[in-house]
C-alpha cells in the first residue's frame, strides 16, 4: 500500500490519532512494535496560528517515528489552510491529516471534527483548499455521517477523493454514536468496492487485536487497518510476536520505559506520571490478578517516580 509516494507494505497497521495518547513517546515505541504508521495527537489550527505554546509542542516529531502524520482541525478554511502550511514548514511530516471525524462536543459542537459532517460544501471546500496549498500529501479521517438518518460516506468519499486527497481514513460509526455499539465496517467495504474509489482506504473501529485487524482485511478490503483505544497500554499490540513472547515482566518494563520517555519529553515528573497513567489504567496485563483493587488503587495515586517504580517491580514478581 502507498500513499503517495510512501511505501506502507502489505496490510498495514496505522496508529491511530488521539488526544492525550498519542504523544512522541507513545508513537515511538508503537513503532517499534510494528506501526506502519503514527499520528500525532489532534492539532487545532486556530490555536496553532496562534501559536498557543502546548499546541505548537504537538508538532514535535522525529526521524525514527517516520513515517508520521500530523492530525489537524477546524472551523474555517483560511486557519485550517494556514495550519497546514506551518505544519509542512516546521515539522516536515510524511502527511497532513485532516480530521473530520472527531464527535466529542467541544469539537463538533462547534462545527470541527465530525461537525463538518453537517456542512458537506466547507469540508470539501476546506479539503481542496489544504491540498493546493501544500505539497505534503494530504489525507481524510471522517465518519460514516452524522447520524443514522445520515449515512452519507458512500456519496462523499468520492467527492473527497476529487479533492485531490491521497487516502481515507473511516471510523466504522456515526458521530451520533460517538464510541458506542458497533463499528459497522460494511459501508467502508462499499466504499472501496466502488471502482471510482482508487485512493487507500483505511478502516477503523473495534479493532481489539491483531486477529480482528486480519478480519478487517479479509472479510471488508480495506488497504490499512487503524487500531485506536485497544493501544492504550499495550504498544506491543502491532506485533503478534511480541505479543506472544513477551512475559508480563516484559510488558511492565515497556510501560516503565512509557513512563521515563514521557519525563524527559514533557520534563515534569508529576506530569509524566498523570499522562501515564492512561496507559496504566487500561493495560490489559493487569486485569484478573486476584485481589488486585488496593494494588490498583496504590499505582494509580503514586505521585513520585520512586514509588510508581516501586509498585509495578513488586508486580512483576507475581504476574
Amino acid at each position: 500500500m502507498h500513499i503517495g509516494d510512501i511505501d506502507l507494505g502489505k496490510k498495514p497497521l496505522f496508529l491511530a490519532p488521539m488526544e492525550d495518547v498519542t504523544d512522541i513517546g507513545f508513537r515511538k515505541l508503537c513503532k517499534r512494535y510494528g506501526a506502519a504508521m503514527v499520528y500525532t495527537e489532534f492539532v487545532a489550527a486556530e490555536a496553532l496560528v496562534r501559536s498557543i505554546k502546548a499546541t505548537v509542542r504537538k508538532l514535535t516529531i522525529s526521524d525514527d517515528e517516520r513515517p508520521v502524520g500530523i492530525q489537524i482541525y477546524g472551523r474555517t478554511t483560511d486557519a485550517v489552510v494556514e495550519a497546514a502550511r506551518i505544519v509542512e514548514a516546521e515539522a516536515h511530516p510524511d502527511v497532513i491529516d485532516l480530521n473530520f471525524g472527531c464527535p466529542v462536543k467541544k469539537v463538533a459542537g462547534k462545527g470541527a471534527g465530525a461537525g463538518m459532517l453537517q456542512n458537506i460544501p466547507l469540508m470539501l471546500e476546506m479539503t481542496e483548499a489544504v491540498v493546493k496549498a501544500v505539497n505534503t500529501p494530504v489525507t481524510v479521517k471522517t465518519r460514516l455521517g452524522w447520524s443514522d438518518g445520515n449515512l452519507i460516506i458512500t456519496d462523499l468519499a468520492p467527492k473527497l477523493q476529487d479533492c485531490g486527497i491521497k487516502a481515507l481514513t473511516i471510523h466504522g460509526r456515526t458521530r451520533a454514536q460517538m464510541y458506542t455499539g458497533n463499528a459497522d465496517w460494511t459501508l467502508i467495504k462499499a466504499v472501496k468496492d466502488n471502482p471510482y474509489i482508487k485512493i487507500p482506504i483505511i478502516g477503523n473501529g473495534d479493532i481489539k487485536s491483531l486477529d480482528d485487524a486480519d478480519k478487517a482485511f479479509d472479510t471488508y478490503g480495506v488497504d490499512a487497518v487503524m487500531i485506536g483505544r485497544a493501544t492504550f497500554g499495550q504498544p506491543w499490540i502491532f506485533s503478534r510476536e511480541a505479543t506472544e513472547s513477551m512475559t508480563n515482566a516484559d510488558k511492565i518494563d515497556v510501560l516503565l520505559e512509557l513512563l521515563h520517555i514521557n519525563i524527559d519529553y514533557i520534563g515534569d515528573e508529576l506530569k509524566a506520571i498523570l499522562h501515564t497513567r492512561r496507559h496504566l489504567a487500561a493495560s490489559p496485563i493487569f486485569k484478573g490478578i486476584p485481589d488486585f483493587k488496593p494494588t490498583r488503587i496504590k499505582m494509580l495515586r503514586a505521585n513520585t517516580v520512586e514509588e510508581l517504580t516501586s509498585i509495578l517491580n513488586e508486580l512483576k514478581t507475581i504476574l
